[in-house]
């Protein structure tokens, strides 16, 4: 038996998100029948990253196991072919036996985009959050400054979330403009339910003046969720890497 790592990118509109779900059309599903297809052996991919409905990734990881004897290089190309246009697997590699991708030392990082303009963009509106409304991108910046560090951020987990602890450590949080287009970049260790829209929600907040770019200190300190901003909506949101250092 081998096991086989795949770096999957996808657009995630027409999904209900990563995790197989009963009544809907997901990633992890649409791999797990191609990949049963193309090795005809029962299939079923683990994921490192259960991406919410509508959000997007350039790269995701996933693992699954084999018998089959094809080059794992290869199998990118083979199953590229089975696949629906809105997913592709950028990269295929073996893995050690043990390795999973949840339960190991990473790094994610997300981004979120807000197109900022008079109008909104159609050719952007799958993958970025429209607003008219102005920001001060510089309270933004230094309102993201808070979130570096280990904290807990229990203000910042939806509802619903079965993570056993809220402690996150946060590797790097900036802002910053690409042409019509804010970007909140995060980097960290794992994070909550949510977790990245809320905050991109709440620096969003900062940024129209709802609230001073220190009151992100105490948003952290009340480790209450409703103590943060609006959580933001799932399409601007895209998990760019994952990495194990």
């Amino acid at each position: 038996m081998r096991r086989i790592k795949l770096t999957v990118a996808y657009d995630g509109t027409a999904y209900h998100g990563w995790q197989v779900q009963p009544n809907g059309v997901t990633i992890e599903g649409e791999l797990n029948k191609a990949l049963s297809s193309l090795f005809g052996e029962k299939i079923e991919v683990i994921g490192a990253s259960r991406t919410d409905s509508g959000v997007h990734a350039l790269g995701n990881i996933a693992v699954f196991d084999t018998e089959t004897r094809m080059p794992a290089d290869k199998i990118a190309y083979a199953l590229n072919q089975r696949l629906p246009e809105d997913i592709r697997i950028r990269k295929s590699e073996e893995a050690a036996p043990d390795f999973h991708p949840r339960k190991c030392e990473s790094v994610k990082t997300y981004e979120y985009r807000i197109y900022h303009d008079k109008f909104p963009l159609p050719t952007r509106r799958l993958y970025t959050h429209y607003s008219y409304a102005d920001f001060d991108i510089l309270a933004m910046k230094e309102a993201a400054a808070y979130l570096t560090g280990e904290h807990d951020f229990q203000s910042f987990c939806a509802s619903g979330s079965q993570a056993e602890t809220t402690v996150r450590t946060v590797y790097a949080a900036e802002v910053f403009e690409e042409g019509k287009e804010i970007v909140i970049r995060i980097s960290g260790g794992g994070f909550l339910y949510n977790m990245v829209r809320i905050i991109a929600g709440t620096l969003m907040a900062v940024g129209q003046g709802v609230y001073p770019p220190e009151h992100m200190r105490e948003i952290i300190e009340a480790k209450d969720r409703s103590a943060a901003g609006p959580t933001a909506p799932a399409k601007g949101l895209t998990l760019i890497s994952y990495e194990f250092p």
